[in-house]
């Protein structure tokens, strides 16, 4: 197809397969729509703004253009080809999350080992397969949860997620529920606690703040992970990870700084800051977490996967077999069949579908449908219809730029909203829900095709869409949260609607435009094939949600498409009075929000400031690409903050507290428009009073200053301090600083100092104003000193090379009237300028006289200027002066000198006198010069002489051969030569050609080189006498050309005798070739007068034959020769159309075709007589004609004998056995009738009429039949069937009508009479049937007499129904009603009295089995029985002799009695429950349990009882079940009796589990044995009461924690603080009171214990502040504390002993001992630069003689003049630990620093204050105990 054809034509090659009819039956709401006229259609935008009041409530409208609208496709249909995406429909909706299996598991492990005592999950089988636990929970997760899916049913859609292939049986179902209860169900109740906390701790708005301070303990705790044991988790390694254990990078940001926000991954252990998070978090959630890549697996992961290529005629053929399968052939399909097949598809009850769209295809790459004035126009499309569509408004390639829209700034083409994408759909391709990028406005344009379905939720209910999407897909958004950011989730409208929130859709057809508003959600899909385009606009009202979207980008973490406040700031500067007020109100909300965070930043110390670089292009946006904030992932364009320690990461200010961990102070805010220029900019958006605009700017501007700034205080070390008092003191620093002698330092400093001023607002002004002057004056004078060094440099300097001061420079500095600021030395400048203009004024002298000076006198000059310190642009001409003349001198050498290389152009020699008089020099070459010039210019205007004449080629070799001696190169000169040379190579070329031409068979190849020769001989410039020639020699070969062609193809007689001719007059006759050409001519001649000789007389086959093999020898075109092949082409077609015809007169046996007809036979009769041949065949088939005609005249007879039988009326007087006999008779006439017409081998059409008569009357037959016998139903319905295949080729008469009636009547008998399997009449029915026999014209007695008795038996079975039911209900037994339901069964007719017998055995059977499912209720009541023994026993009754565990009698069987509860066991049976040591101590296993503790709130003792035990539910539910049963059943007595049982055991529990979770007291062995009694009773008893268990287990747990922390608190040892924690934390699990003994004595021990542990730690940090005795006290303290502090006490130890001369404690310095004292020292106090290998300290070395130093200078030195010594003395252990001979040091660090070693220098008798009695230290007893000695590590 070609580009641009009409719309009606693209429709129908298209195949717009079926129409859509309209449906008023959707539930969903329709759209508005709109019809604008001509006038309104112009402008879009305008349109759009008036029609929006209407339409923005529907999130979307219609637009239906004016019929004149009608743009040219522009896309060419053939060669356009397009890539695609694989859609799967059925996975829209319905599809499981995308979580890792690997993640699911190790967190499922987790949970089975902290609160089910379990290592690892069983192994579940559903189905003879293991069953994916991961999928199971998400798809009940999916439904609501268990309880929920219980509630509604919903198991059949969770088999669908766990099993997508198979059908699920009522059973299975049941299997689901329970597998799901015993694996899942407390998983569920887990995930669903932490996940309540973790949606508390969402961020709920787009600017939170992080409180640090509040959250590092419990941050710190997570972000050094441990497992139950207390222990670190080893964290796997990263790239270039660092030695510490606990550093990590954030996978988002990639920085490891704040590590106390750090969340870590469960099982990858990789990080992330939690306000890095999509959406972030408020603080580090409980319980374990996972990554999204974790919890994501790539294996489940869904999207649409990119397709092939297609063109769009393959295409189109799948879009239509996929409509094909799905509806058929029908071209009306309506709308309601496609929606409602669509929605099936995506709610997953249809399979797996499949489909293909060309989506999002870049107009740009692949063309757009719309006319583009840079596309090729097509030549069906006229120019004006292609210039009006390709500047319309409406087309979408114009729309975004249109005036009034905002993005006409943006400078970038971002595919998709600048450019339109391209769309081509097929049936069910379809666009998920979403809402545009930055919520813009968007158009739809349907080129053709079909329909596009379209349904929208408006922007204001944007809120509750989202919230119904996250909990109807709670497990995708788990998953992935930004799930709508995707664009691959359908949800059903009507669940949208169930839940409040309105859906509207849109049908849009062919030629319409679809616009959707702002933030309203919209998907939908395709209705079959079609091509739509689609783009972004944003007109003025936009803006505003454009913020939103902005805001949304921020919390979710995406990247934005363009930045939204340089839109604003761009927009700014140029826009309309109706953008005004919008972009007013976003400018102002901007302003507030920069203007609140920049004011943060400077009240938290960030100061430094800078402005950005500003852009090329700031009229349009995305010119230049901003910083991203490495949090949130936006553009920075307004501000961001930076530090220097790492100057390529940018943050925005909402976070700037996450850049880094260094100071404020090296943090730096960069600002593209002080909050002065935004307040500017904001004024300039309000366009209301443009007259007083600079009025309103200066009001506006002083009223935001005295609002805003002046309350901008921060904290400082003397109180508050205001930002304006802080500028004005900078302001009068500032000012006496430029009246001073100008300092750099100051200046920098001060230039320093004011940026924390110079963002602000227009209060700064004064500021900025004066920043300005120190800029300038720190310039001025910088420049002055510059300039100076640098001539002061060249002064003293020789080298030339020194870069100079330019005289520019130095002007400009000196400029300045009066001088920025006060620099004295500027004075000096100016005499350097008043010499360097002296130097000028010379030079200029010298360039310009009139009078020519030498080139010595130029370079004496230059040398002066080049020795000047001051570098003069003047000399730059000089300097090109002098090189020029000296190139000037060269040249002229060159071209006067006897050995130059070449000849010489004259335009040089022109240019040389030229640059001559130029210069003004006095040059010696100058004569020769001018003399070469005018013997050059003499023969240049000879050789022009010769040019204006013809010229022959010898005139010009004799001017040649006189010239050739010439040494100036002259163009005319070289013109000659080159004509010569051109006609000396034409002759020879021409004398080639001639050589053997005749003889050559390429002759068009020689008519190719003469046209050459002649072509190129014309173009000569000079005459040539070989012209003629060469035109007589081309006639020739053109001739000969003919010749050949004519004896390689056949030509007419005329063209060879018109050749002949033509070689005559040449004279080329006599050559073989026309020859051969003059007899092939009289040979054609010859055969056409014999072949017209035989055409005039009609003569035999094998003459023709014979002339046209004669005319194979004759190459020439024969004028005669295809009448003659016609004739007998005509011929042999007639005899092989006759030869199926004369077929039958030569062969004997019969043929079943039937292609022949007898009019085909007639018309080759008349044919025949036509021919120009004479044959023999034609009488013969006048025959077989004659034969034809015979045989349907007897046919027609036989037709009308059976159509007089079929058609009679009086039926009911005739004899049946009379019109039997009758229709016997005709079966064999008919029957060999047919038989003859069939041997003709004619197609006769009364032979299926015959062959349908006969079979209608062999029908007649078998039905006449049943009118004396009773049919089986298989035979009547195979009759039937047979009548059904009868074709009727004419009207039926009565009798047929008659019979049929009939055998449908027997057929309806038979129905009723025989029992069904499944559906069955009513009785009223079968009477109504017996009553229309009477009517029928053909009776059948056998039949009516079966109907009437099965109808008179089946009413004697009601009779009794009626009687049974009379009885009382005691008297209606059930094994008489089982009878009636087997007698009711028997009977084929269907009645009440059936369906209420039936329904009361179901009812009862049912209740029968569910009683069954229940188990033996005899065993049941016998645990019943004895537990309520258990608790009567304790309450004082009567004792049996009875063993509590086999629940049997003790007889004379052996028995122990438990020590504690005195119950008795059967000696086996205390064996099998423990170990038996001592008979007389022995305790039962319930109150070891209860002694020990064991017993948690997610475990208990062992059960008797493996099997699961009956819910008592289940039997108070079936009891009332059995209330309505109509028949007395003996169940339901026993089953009361076990009822009242159950609920007198409930009602003991209750009462023992009520008072234990209400005791309080310490003495909790009151409880203990409460708790005894009822273990034993609900072990015992075989029924089971979940609500009261779990109260009950609650009882327990809480007892066990009492009996474990009374246990610790006795212990002999001091319990950990992390015991007491565990103990708390276990305690606030199973809701421990707050008034509980035993909770209030831990959180009192660990209130106590944690003061002290704080004060310890702060003690050992101190570095030896605290004296001695105080920190022996805080140890004591500690020893005496009720819980143990290892750690603290080792530091506080540590930190007692004291070391080295400057008797301090450890301090990670590097320190020394000595081998014989085993004294410590630090290197540095004793200095020593590197660890000798023996040290000997010098309290134990003699001293050295000579020295020079004291001690007390060594000391000053050492210590320093302001240390103190400690106050206490250094304490000795009783043991000391000799420290190894091979290492002679320790260091905290690697790498020691090395110091001069003062050792010798050291006078130990001379060190009062550190002076020993003896080399050991004084041992201390009394804390010998607290103290070890270990070195310092």
């Amino acid at each position: 197809m070609g580009k641009g054809r009409p719309r009606a034509v693209q429709k129908r090659i298209l195949g717009q397969s079926s129409t859509v009819s309209s449906c008023s039956e959707l539930n969903i709401p329709s759209g508005p729509v709109f019809y604008p006229t001509e006038e309104e259609f112009k402008d879009p935008l305008e349109y759009i703004y008036k029609i929006r009041p209407e339409a923005e409530p529907f999130g979307i409208c219609r637009v239906v253009p004016p019929k004149s609208w009608n743009p040219p496709f522009a896309l060419d249909l053939d060669s356009f080809t397009f890539p695609t995406k694989t859609q799967d429909i059925h996975k829209l909706q319905v599809r499981p999350a995308a979580c890792d299996p690997k993640t699911f598991d190790l967190e499922y492990s987790r949970f089975l080992e902290n609160h089910c005592c379990r290592k690892t999950k069983k192994k579940v089988v559903f189905e003879a397969e293991e069953l994916d636990l991961c999928k199971f929970y998400n798809a009940v997760k999916r439904y609501g949860g268990y309880d929920k899916v219980v509630e509604e049913k919903k198991w059949g859609e969770v088999f669908r997620f766990v099993r997508p292939i198979g059908k699920i049986s009522e059973c299975s179902k049941h299997v689901l529920c329970q597998l799901y209860r015993e694996h899942l169900y407390d998983y569920e109740n887990y995930s669903n606690w932490l996940n309540h906390d973790r949606d508390k701790n969402r961020w709920g708005g787009v600017h939170p703040d992080i409180k640090h301070e509040e959250e590092v303990g419990f941050q710190m705790s997570k972000r050094k992970r441990r497992n139950a044991d207390h222990e670190k988790v080893k964290v796997c390694k990263v790239e270039k990870e660092e030695e510490e254990e606990l550093d990590q990078i954030c996978e988002q940001c990639r920085s490891g700084l704040h590590g106390e926000v750090m969340l870590l991954c469960d099982r990858c252990n990789r990080g992330w800051h939690i306000y890095c998070l999509s959406p972030p978090l408020k603080k580090i959630p409980q319980g374990n977490w996972y990554c999204f890549e974790c919890l994501n697996s790539d294996k489940d992961s869904f999207g649409f996967v990119p397709g092939k290529q297609f063109s769009l005629e393959t295409f189109r053929r799948m879009a239509d077999r996929a409509k094909r399968k799905w509806f058929g052939s029908s071209p009306i399909v309506s709308r309601l069949q496609i929606e409602r097949k669509f929605w099936e598809i995506v709610e997953g009850s249809v399979g797996e579908v499949k489909v293909m769209y060309g989506s999002d295809l870049d107009t740009s790459a692949y063309g757009s449908g719309f006319p583009r004035s840079s596309d090729k126009k097509p030549q069906s499309v006229e120019d004006e219809v292609w210039s009006e569509y390709c500047f319309s408004p409406w087309n979408l390639n114009n729309l975004p730029k249109l005036e009034g829209s905002m993005l006409q700034a943006v400078h970038q083409s971002i595919a998709g909203v600048m450019v339109p994408w391209l769309y081509v759909g097929m049936l069910f391709s379809s666009f998920c829900w979403h809402f545009e990028d930055h919520c813009f406005y968007s158009m739809n344009y349907l080129h053709w095709g079909e329909p596009k379905c379209w349904y929208s939720v408006p922007g204001s209910e944007a809120c509750s869409f989202e919230k119904v999407m996250r909990n109807s897909l709670p497990d995708l958004f788990d998953a992935q949260p930004d799930l709508l950011f995707q664009l691959v989730t359908m949800l059903n409208p009507s669940v949208l609607q169930e839940n409040g929130v309105p859906v509207y859709s849109v049908l849009q057809e062919p030629g319409n435009f679809v616009i959707t508003f702002p933030r309203s959600f919209h998907g939908g899909f395709n209705f079959g094939l079609n091509c739509a385009e689609a783009v972004n606009f944003a007109p003025a009202d936009w803006l505003p949600h454009g913020g939103v979207a902005a805001g949304l980008y921020q919390l979710y973490h995406k990247a934005a498409v363009l930045s939204h406040e340089e839109l604003l700031c761009v927009v700014a500067k140029n826009f309309d009075r109706k953008t005004s007020p919008y972009l007013k109100k976003e400018l102002l909300r901007v302003y507030g929000k920069e203007k609140i965070w920049r004011e943060k930043l400077w009240r938290n110390g960030v100061v430094n400031s800078r402005a950005m670089s500003s852009r090329k292009h700031p009229e349009y946006v995305g010119t230049e690409e901003d910083p991203m904030c490495m949090i949130c992932q936006q553009y920075l364009y307004l501000s961001a903050v930076v530090c220097c320690c790492s100057p390529s990461a940018f943050v925005c200010l909402e976070h700037w507290k996450h850049l880094c961990e260094c100071n404020t102070s090296k943090r730096c805010l960069l600002y593209r428009y002080t909050l002065a220029e935004l307040n500017d900019i904001v004024l300039m958006g309000d366009k209301s009073d443009s007259g007083n605009i600079p009025q309103n700017k200066n009001s506006q501007r002083q009223l935001s200053c005295s609002n805003g700034s002046i309350a901008l205080t921060k904290k400082v070390k003397r109180g508050h301090v205001s930002l304006r008092q802080l500028s004005e003191e900078w302001v009068s620093g500032s000012v006496k600083l430029l009246e001073r002698p100008f300092a750099s330092g100051a200046y920098t400093n001060a230039l320093k100092e004011v940026e924390q001023f110079l963002w602000a607002g227009s209060e700064m002004d004064p500021v900025r104003n004066l920043t300005k002057k120190l800029i300038e004056a720190q310039s001025w004078a910088e420049g002055i000193r510059d300039c100076l060094a640098k001539i002061e440099k060249c002064s003293s300097r020789c080298d030339h090379d020194i870069e100079k001061v330019h005289s520019e420079c130095v002007n400009k500095l000196l400029c300045f009237d009066p001088a920025p600021c006060n620099e004295p030395r500027h004075h000096k400048l100016k005499e350097y300028k008043e010499d360097a203009q002296v130097l000028i004024r010379e030079i200029e002298s010298v360039l310009s006289t009139s009078s020519e000076v030498s080139i010595s006198e130029l370079e004496k000059l230059y040398s002066r200027a080049r020795d000047f310190p001051i570098y003069i642009k003047e000399i730059e001409i000089l300097v090109q002066k002098i090189s020029s003349a000296k190139v000037w001198m060269d040249n002229v050498r060159k071209c006067t000198s006897e050995t130059r290389p070449a000849a010489i152009e004259i335009d040089f020699l022109q240019k040389l006198k030229l640059e001559m008089l130029e210069l003004q020099l006095l040059f010696p070459e100058k004569e020769l010069l001018l003399d070469l010039l005018r013997q050059a210019e003499s023969c240049a205007a000879k050789c022009k002489q010769i040019l204006k004449s013809p010229i022959s080629l010898k005139k010009l070799e004799m001017l040649l051969q006189e010239l050739d001696s010439f040494v100036v190169d002259i163009p005319e000169l070289k013109l000659l030569k080159q004509y010569r040379s051109d006609a000396v190579l034409w002759i020879s070329r021409f004398n080639d050609v001639l050589v053997n031409i005749h003889e050559r068979e390429d002759q068009e190849n020689v008519v190719e080189e003469l046209n050459c020769i002649l072509k190129d001989g014309s173009s000569l410039s000079i005459q040539v006498d070989e012209m003629s020639l060469v035109e007589i020699e081309l006639n020739k070969a053109c001739c000969r050309k003919k010749a050949l062609e004519a004896r390689a193809i056949k030509m007419d007689l005329d063209f060879i005798h018109q050749l002949i001719v033509e070689a005559v007059e040449l004279q080329i006759d006599n050559e073989t070739l026309f020859v051969d050409m003059s007899k092939v001519l009289e040979a054609a001649i010859c055969w056409e007068e014999r072949a017209a000789h035989i055409l005039s007389t009609k003569a035999t086959m094998p003459e023709f034959e014979d002339v046209i093999r004669s005319s194979e020898d004759i190459f020439a075109i024969l004028p005669s020769l295809n009448s003659v092949k016609d004739a007998v082409l005509i011929a042999k077609s007639w005899l092989i159309n006759s030869k199926p015809f004369l077929k039958y007169v030569s062969s004997a046996v019969p043929d079943s075709s039937f292609s022949l007809t007898i009019e085909a036979l007639k018309d080759l009769v008349l044919q025949s007589k036509l021919l120009k041949i004479s044959l023999g065949e034609r009488a013969m088939l006048e025959t077989v004609l004659e034969k034809c005609e015979e045989w349907k005249n007897d046919a027609y007879s036989f037709l009308e004998v059976a159509e007089g039988i079929f058609n009679m009326n009086d039926i009911c007087n005739r004899i049946t056995t009379d019109i039997t006999s009758r229709i016997e008779q005709l079966f064999t006439p008919i029957e060999f009738i047919i038989a003859a017409g069939i041997a003709l081998r004619v197609n006769f059409f009364e032979i299926p009429k015959l062959q349908n008569a006969c079979s209608r009357l062999r029908w007649c037959f078998k039905a006449l039949s049943f009118c004396s016998i009773a049919p089986s139903l298989e035979e009547v319905e195979r009759l039937m069937k047979e009548k059904d295949q009868l074709s009727i080729t004419y009207p039926s008469g009565s009798f047929w009508c008659s019979l049929v009636d009939g055998v449908k009547w027997v057929k309806k008998a038979l129905e009723l009479t025989i029992v069904p399997f499944n559906q069955r009449c009513n009785l009223s029915d079968a009477e109504e049937v017996l009553e229309e026999s009477k009517r029928l014209k053909v009776s059948f007695p056998v039949m009516v007499d079966r109907l009437a008795n099965a109808i008179e038996k089946n009413k004697l079975w009601q009779d009794q129904v009626q009687s049974y039911f009379g009885l009382n209900s005691d008297e209606r037994a059930w094994t008489l009603l089982l009878h009636l339901k087997e007698q009711g069964l028997a009977n084929p007719f269907g009645c009440p009295e059936l369906d209420m017998v039936s329904f009361e055995v179901e009812k009862v059977e049912r209740w029968k089995s569910r009683c069954k499912d229940i188990g033996d209720l005899s065993k049941i009541k016998h645990s019943l029985d004895i537990s309520l023994y258990i608790y009567n026993k304790s309450k004082g009754s009567r004792t049996r002799n009875l063993c509590i565990w086999c629940a049997t009698d003790f007889e004379d069987e052996e028995f122990l009695t438990c020590s504690i509860c005195k119950y008795c066991y059967h000696f086996q049976c205390a064996k099998e429950l423990a170990d038996i040591n001592d008979a007389n101590s022995y305790i039962c296993s319930y109150c070891q349990v209860l002694k020990s503790g064991s017993i948690s709130l997610n475990g208990c003792a062992p059960l008797k009882f493996v099997a699961e035990r009956a819910e008592l539910k289940i039997l108070i539910d079936l009891l009332s079940d059995s209330k309505s049963f109509s028949v007395c059943i003996e169940e339901r007595e026993i089953l009361r009796g076990l009822v009242e049982q159950a609920l007198k055991c409930k009602a003991y529990l209750t009462e023992i589990v009520e008072f234990a979770l209400t005791y309080r007291a310490e003495d909790f062995s009151i409880i203990t044995d409460k708790l005894v009694v009822a273990l034993k009773a609900v072990e015992v008893a075989g029924l089971n009461d979940d609500h009261g268990n779990r109260n009950f287990e609650l009882a327990l747990a809480r007892n066990s924690w009492r009996v474990r922390v009374h246990k610790t608190l006795e212990s002999s040892q001091k319990p950990l603080i992390q015991q007491i924690e565990s103990f708390l934390e276990e305690g606030l699990a199973i809701t421990m009171p707050p008034d509980d003994h035993f909770r209030r004595k831990l959180e009192e021990m660990k209130s106590i214990g944690m003061l002290w542990a704080d004060n310890a730690k702060k003690v050992a940090a101190d570095s030896g502040e605290l004296g001695l005795q105080e920190v022996y006290n805080l140890i004591e303290e500690g020893e005496n504390l009720p819980v143990h502090f290892e750690k603290e006490l080792k530091l506080l130890k540590d930190r007692s002993m004291l070391y080295c001369i400057c008797r301090k404690p450890y301090d990670h310095r590097a320190m020394i001992a000595c081998d014989q004292c085993d004294e410590w020292y630090h290197f540095d106090c004793i200095k020593l630069g590197s660890p000798p290998e023996i040290y000997i300290c010098p309290a134990c070395s003699p001293h050295k003689e000579g020295s020079t130093e004291t001690l007390s200078v060594t000391r000053e030195r050492v210590i320093g003049t302001n240390y103190r010594e400690p106050k206490t003395p250094s304490p000795r252990p009783t043991k000391l630990r000799r420290k190894p001979k091979k290492s002679k040091s320790i260091s905290a660090r690697k790498n020691v620093d090395v110091v001069s070693s003062g050792i010798s220098l050291l006078f130990w008798s001379n060190r009062k204050p550190f002076r020993r009695a003896a080399r050991r230290r004084t041992k201390l007893e009394t804390l010998s105990s607290f103290f070890h000695l270990q070195r310092p590590m």
